[in-house]
């Protein structure tokens, strides 16, 4: 056998869905169009040894367009209700390790033609003389769709054609390239004032039917105009209801009211009724600029809006500035002080401020002096100057912020001034920097700040310019504390804390350093890897720190279970090896290397194992099914094992086999003699398999160290539906009866039919007695000659189409088939039976592939014909009735085969190399499964 066997992957797209038409396109490039809402089924046939991985994607590179996860990785590619943005090329791409992937791609066309809309847009000419003065109406026709659309337009009844009417013309504006058409009404006359359809056509391809829209056109007919009940802006207070009405004062037909808002979507509250908006409870979050859109399709749409105001007043804060024309920072008798109050307040405009002094209103005075800054500078800010300290000055001086609207608790802020209100200063305690914590922890930084009042601390990055772990770039605190939960490794580095004005004092920021070192476990390689070996042989296994702080490692041990191997300290080296130089039975298992700093450890793990590995099927057996009695079929089995010489050597394969959606596995051991060679090809025979069913076949390779990984694949009985075509079988035992359909233009239909179920008033001395296999359970095609039949009457039955494999590049032979099928002419009434083969794009068929007629007896005869198809081909069965009513032909098992009709009738039931299997009979009820014993071959 040859030891080349694995081969790299080939693969080919075939369509399953519901197509309208499928074009092979010049250049090989296949165009699969189908309507919108479908369901688009491709599947993709792969052959290759090892089976090939395969992989949809909807652009060369990637699946792009997430199209849904779990048919990506399979054969078949379904999207049920496809929709117009997933058309566009499908890409199937094979691998399997060998050679170049294999990727075949096919495009998908999607078809859909969306409701017209017609607009109407009018122009007023000049007065050109006193009594001249003219009007003209464009009707513009608008509708989405694939393939482009034709239009085309009605007045009443009549149909409007460029040319047909002086006052009208219909043409296409260029920037469009077609996809609208104008009608222009020049010079409005009455017959003008009428009912206009614009009728969209996609042509009826994929069976889509036109659609239709009308518009009335009459000296009513004008743009909308609408007006807004409601002031603008309105300011509110949060939690309040609002109302904003919105009415149509002009424009026919009668414009339809949308309302929308200018930054997203409107709130999920809102309630909409007509023209009118309202929100149940508003919230900040509710504010900004809605608007009112009139539309009817005439002219321009109207729009009106309003701008929301919700009331607010939030983050009171306040600073103390000293005397600027004295460089020191302190408040001192006899110097000027300042004191700031801020706050954010909605809408600016109706803010006010009130200041008190010990819980006494103040006024402005010449020597305490009130002034609001300018909004542009520092917005919502009022200051109290107070200009010549006095001892009686000190005291707790209040500003009161509030809006005049009300409806909003006023903000309130208390600021003491005394002969203890001091600038800040910030220290580090000296055991909190540098701080060293694990990755993981939760760490506090911390500045301690002096002074009174005692202003916001602001955290930030000092060694560089990234976001604190908050994700902002300063982080504001009260306290001087920074506090950071489950620290990483891109934590370390050096933090800047410094006061700011508020709160306090508007000085010079005061500020400090703090450093953090985080520590974290060695990161090693590998952390899991599996080794296989058989017994007797030597193992090395490595272990890698690839980054650890400290970096200074400080041990390494290796372990077996929980057995300790052996320990040891890194002093330059970066990795440690452990040998097992003869492996035993005890010697298999779990090795963990642990390597260990101050914060931990990290580990390497080794699975050793005498396991084989999985043996893996090959799909691409030539005509793996073969049926020789009725009822059930047999299978050849076929497989390769992956690294057989990676273990000790494979004595037997477990092989567990059940029927698709059962339970219970049936098993039985295959003895293996001698050692399997990499890549050599291995056969089984499955025999006694009951049609139609399908099977799981488990199969599991066994050496002394115990069982090694299964491999699990299906085998179906069903013959693929039209593939390029290498193997077609076709007993009419399936609902479909595999994709035959019945000619239109005959005079009759041809028949499905068991013996069992036929019907008891049969005619009798013609037709089978049992189908080909010889079972009455078994369904064969007939053609039933009784009454009303009349002599010279036909019925065809044509097969699906066959696309023939690709031709041979280097030769221009087409590819020989086998045809075979068998045929029952029984009674003194037969007639004829022919078979034609019709070539693709073939319209007329002159002569019969084969032909017989006149009574064969009472069994079944089988016919085997070579053919030589250039191109895709379709076989039409012809049953001819005869002079009367004893008559009935029947066929059945009707088979396509790849290469030229072999002259005896039995298949192959061997190896490739022609070594005979024996068959081992097992009785297994409810399911009788016969079985041979494997021989393979070196």
């Amino acid at each position: 056998l040859s030891l080349g066997l694995a081969a790299p992957p080939t693969v080919r797209i075939v369509h399953s869905g519901l197509a309208c038409n499928i074009e092979e396109e010049r250049y090989s490039e296949r165009v699969y169009t189908i309507r919108e809402g479908e369901t688009l089924e491709l599947t993709c046939l792969v052959t290759g040894h090892p089976r090939p991985q395969i992989r949809w994607t909807k652009t060369a590179g990637s699946a792009s367009d997430r199209f849904q996860d779990s048919s990506v990785f399979n054969e078949t590619l379904r999207i049920s209700n496809i929709q117009r943005h997933q058309g566009g090329r499908y890409y199937c791409k094979a691998e399997n390790g060998l050679g170049s992937p294999a990727i075949k791609s096919i495009r998908v066309d999607v078809y859909y033609l969306d409701d017209p809309i017609v607009t109407v847009h009018q122009s007023i000419g000049e007065a050109k003389e006193q009594f001249y003065y003219e009007r003209t109406v464009f009707l513009r026709c608008v509708a989405n769709s694939n393939p482009p659309v034709r239009y085309s337009w009605r007045r009443g009844q009549e149909v409007l054609l460029q040319g047909s009417d002086k006052g009208v013309e219909i043409y296409e504006p260029f920037f469009t390239q077609g996809e609208t058409k104008i009608l222009k009404l020049k010079n409005l006359r009455p017959q003008d004032y009428a009912n206009y359809s614009c009728i969209a056509s996609v042509r009826n391809v994929c069976s889509i039917p036109d659609k239709m829209v009308s518009f009335r056109l009459s000296n009513k007919t004008a743009s909308p105009s609408i007006k807004l009940l409601v002031d603008d802006p309105i300011v509110v207070n949060p939690g309040e209801a609002i109302t904003l009405v919105c009415v149509t004062t002009g424009g026919e037909p009668a414009p339809s009211l949308t309302w929308v808002r200018s930054a997203g979507i409107l709130p999920e509250k809102t309630v909409l009724n007509g023209g009118t908006l309202t929100i149940p409870a508003i919230t900040p979050e509710d504010a900004g600029t809605y608007s009112c859109i009139a539309n009817n399709n005439v002219g321009n749409p109207a729009k009106k809006s309003t701008n929301i105001i919700v009331r607010a007043l939030k983050k009171g804060r306040f600073w103390i500035t000293p005397d600027p024309y004295h460089k020191d920072d302190n408040i001192q008798i006899g110097r000027e002080v300042k004191i700031s109050c801020q706050v954010e307040a909605i809408p600016s405009e109706e803010l006010t401020f009130s200041w008190f002094k010990n819980g006494r209103p103040l006024r402005s005075s010449e020597r305490m002096v009130i002034t609001q800054t300018d909004p542009d500078v520092s917005p919502g800010t009022t200051n109290l100057d107070i200009i010549d300290l006095k001892f009686t000055d000190f005291g707790t001086y209040t500003c009161v912020a509030s809006l005049k609207g009300g409806g909003i608790s006023d903000i309130s802020i208390d600021v003491n001034i005394s002969s203890s209100t001091v600038p800040p200063n910030l220290t580090v305690p000296q055991e909190k920097s540098p701080l060293v914590t694990r990755e993981g922890d939760t760490i506090e930084l911390q500045c301690q700040v002096t002074g009174k009042p005692k202003p916001i601390i602001l955290w930030s990055r000092a060694d560089k310019e990234v976001v604190m772990p908050d994700g902002a770039m300063q982080t504001e605190s009260y306290d001087g504390i920074l506090r950071i939960v489950n620290v990483s490794r891109e934590m370390t580095g050096t933090y800047r804390c410094q006061t700011s004005q508020y709160n306090g004092f508007n000085v010079k920021p005061r500020e400090a350093l703090v450093q953090l070192i985080v520590q974290y476990p060695p990161t090693v390689e590998p952390t899991f890897l599996e080794i296989r070996q058989g017994q007797g042989r030597s193992i090395t296994m490595s272990c890698r720190v690839l980054r650890a702080y400290p970096t200074r490692v400080l041990t390494y041990e290796w372990r077996l279970g929980s057995k300790l191997l052996r320990t040891g300290q890194f002093d330059v080296q970066d990795s440690t090896e452990y040998t097992v130089s003869s492996l035993s039975r005890d010697s298999y298992g779990i090795y963990n290397c642990n390597i260990i700093n101050e914060a931990g450890a990290g580990q390497c793990s080794f699975l050793v194992t005498g396991k084989a590995y999985a043996p893996e099927f090959y799909y691409d057996t030539y005509n793996p099914l073969w049926q020789n009695r009725p009822r059930v079929y047999s299978y050849s089995l076929q497989w390769t094992q992956m690294n057989p010489d990676a273990v000790d050597r494979i004595l037997a394969y477990r092989l567990g086999i059940r029927q698709a959606g059962q339970q219970r596995w049936w098993e039985q051991e295959i003895t293996v003699n001698g050692n399997i060679q990499k890549g050599e090809l291995i056969t089984y025979n499955l025999t006694e398999l009951i049609k139609p069913e399908a099977y799981e076949v488990r199969l599991t390779p066994i050496t002394r160290f115990g069982e090694g990984d299964s491999t699990i694949r299906v085998i179906k009985y069903s013959a693929p539906v039209n593939p390029h075509l290498r193997e077609f079988h076709c007993g009419f035992e399936d609902g479909n009866i595999c994709l035959f359909t019945q000619d239109d233009t005959d005079n009759f239909d041809w028949t499905k039919q068991s013996t069992a179920t036929r019907d008891t008033k049969y005619t009798p001395n013609t037709g089978p007695n049992a189908d080909r296999t010889g079972s009455k359970e078994g369904f064969y095609m007939y053609i039933e000659t009784s009454r009303p039949r009349l002599e010279g009457e036909k019925a065809r039955l044509v097969s699906p189409v066959f696309s023939v494999a690709p031709k041979n590049p280097y030769g221009a032979t087409n590819t020989a088939y086998c045809f075979s099928f068998y045929y029952h002419m029984y009674g003194q009434h037969i007639g004829s039976l022919n078979v034609y083969l019709r070539l693709k794009g073939q319209t007329a068929i002159e002569n019969p592939l084969w032909s017989s007629s006149g009574n064969k007896g009472q069994h079944w005869n089988q016919a085997r014909v070579n053919i030589n198809p250039p191109t895709s081909f379709q076989l039409i069965f012809e049953g001819i009735r005869g002079p009367g009513i004893e008559g009935d032909i029947a066929i059945d098992d009707v088979s396509i085969v790849e290469g030229e009709c072999m002259k005896s009738d039995q298949p192959a039931n061997n190896l490739r190399s022609g070594a005979v299997g024996t068959l081992a009979h097992i009785r297994l009820i409810p399911v009788i499964i016969l079985m041979s014993v494997l021989n393979h071959q070196r």
